[in-house]
């Protein structure tokens, strides 16, 4: 497998993009950060963690990590994760987020956090924000600043370009652009010092769409824990609790979609697919959607597809999960329908350490993901893949699977989890991010 990109290179060219859908009037992100660097900073919030130790004079680094939320979704986890790999080599992680259920974890993983409001789309907020981040930048003598999101990547690049640091993004998903608004908006996640994509299938769309050269690209695939999920640490009760949790007590097959409840992520496929199953009077099997914004109106949307179909014997919308391993062990398969790029999603990678068949779209997961045919011989996939909105193709690949000897979907789940343990860990992950921090400071320190 390919972790590093390597395509060859152009030259880059200076170039200041219009920000006036967010700053108002026409002006630039350099023009923004110049005011800001030289204007006196605004009474704001407090945003300081714990006083700054003095600057160590060694190959160590405080990392200033902007997130929108410490809650749930790929951002908050990759953001986790980035504070496990820094703590663990030694290095002060400061993490501006919007808070949630992850900051005590995260905390306890070594990081200072700071309570921001970074996930607001509001300008004059992003603004404030910007001059928070500067603060912080200054307080604790950051050395880089990571942004992973949209709205908080605003405010880290006017901050970075107003103290100098190195500005660098994280892409875990491709994103909608339906107008230049939008377009401009998305933009920002490809103005990086560096550029980092979890997938190749990412690092393609970041280079076709904006012309981001590849040696500002960088790819650094997510990692999973492993010991984690590990099939043979889960025993059986824990299995037949998440079965119950979901009201299943008989033997029916399950087949699960996990994350959140997106209109992006193709629930709406998979509700439409489990219907036609139904109709063609497939027996015996249940679609669970394990999530926690089941109180959404796209939700509502879902399950009044779903009582119009006559379908809600062999669809669940359950609420978030407690014991992820024991729910991918309590499935037949795992699905993910996206309809828009997805990246890498970690549900897809943890459902193949835990030994279970995957089908995706698409836009769910690129062939990195998902070991498919035709890509590779019947005798060495991991799961399926199906075009991205395709209901029969996807009730096909169900049918497909469910209609393979026991033996040969034990076998699929083997391979997924063999596949996984190879190329997600976390070791080669933290290397990767660690060598980039490397590059990225060591070339600051020259300039």
């Amino acid at each position: 497998m390919t972790i590093t990109i390597d395509k060859g290179s152009r030259p880059l060219r200076a170039k200041s993009t219009p920000a006036a859908g967010f700053f108002g009037g026409a002006v630039t992100v350099r023009s923004v950060a110049s005011a800001l660097a030289d204007r006196p900073e605004p009474d704001a919030a407090s945003t300081a963690a714990s006083p700054p130790a003095a600057k160590r004079a060694d190959t160590t680094l405080t990392v200033l990590v902007v997130v929108p939320t410490l809650h749930a979704g790929a951002a908050d986890a990759g953001a986790l994760e980035l504070v496990r790999i820094l703590a663990a080599a030694g290095h002060t992680v400061i993490v501006a987020s919007g808070g949630g259920r992850l900051t005590d974890t995260a905390r306890a993983a070594g990081a200072r956090c700071v309570t921001l409001n970074v996930a607001s789309r509001n300008p004059l907020t992003m603004l404030r924000n910007a001059f928070a981040l500067k603060r912080l930048v200054r307080a604790h003598r950051c050395d880089l600043i990571h942004a992973h999101g949209r709205a908080p990547a605003w405010s880290a690049c006017l901050a970075a370009r107003a103290t100098g640091m190195p500005f660098l993004t994280t892409w875990y998903k491709g994103f909608r652009e339906q107008n230049a608004l939008k377009r401009l908006y998305n933009s920002v996640m490809a103005r990086g010092d560096r550029v980092i994509a979890v997938s190749d299938q990412l690092a393609d769309l970041v280079h076709e769409r904006y012309g981001t050269p590849w040696d500002r690209i960088a790819v650094v695939p997510l990692s999973i824990d492993i010991d984690r999920f590990d099939p043979a640490s889960v025993s059986p009760d824990r299995v037949g609790a998440a079965r119950r949790a979901w009201g299943i007590r008989d033997t029916r097959r399950i087949v699960l979609v996990v994350g959140r409840m997106r209109r992006r992520k193709g629930h709406h496929v998979v509700v439409d697919a489990a219907c036609q199953l139904k109709a063609m009077g497939l027996k015996g099997f249940v679609v669970v959607f394990a999530t926690e914004d089941q109180d959404t109106h796209y939700a509502a949307e879902l399950w009044d597809r779903v009582l119009a179909a006559g379908a809600n014997d062999v669809v669940r919308i359950a609420g978030g999960i407690d014991d992820l391993p024991a729910a991918y062990a309590a499935a037949a398969v795992v699905v993910s329908a996206a309809v828009q790029p997805e990246g890498l999603q970690r549900a897809l990678l943890e459902a193949q350490a835990m030994g279970r068949p995957v089908i995706a779209s698409n836009l769910g997961a690129g062939p990195e993901v998902i070991l498919a045919a035709p890509a590779v011989a019947s005798d060495r996939i991991t799961g399926m893949r199906f075009p991205a909105g395709d209901a029969a193709a996807l009730s096909a690949a169900v049918i497909r699977l469910f209609s393979m000897p026991e033996t040969e979907q034990q076998a699929i789940g083997a391979r997924g989890g063999a596949w996984v343990r190879s190329y997600f860990d976390a070791q080669t992950s933290a290397a990767l991010i660690l060598k980039l921090y490397a590059e990225v400071t060591a070339r600051q320190k020259v300039a």
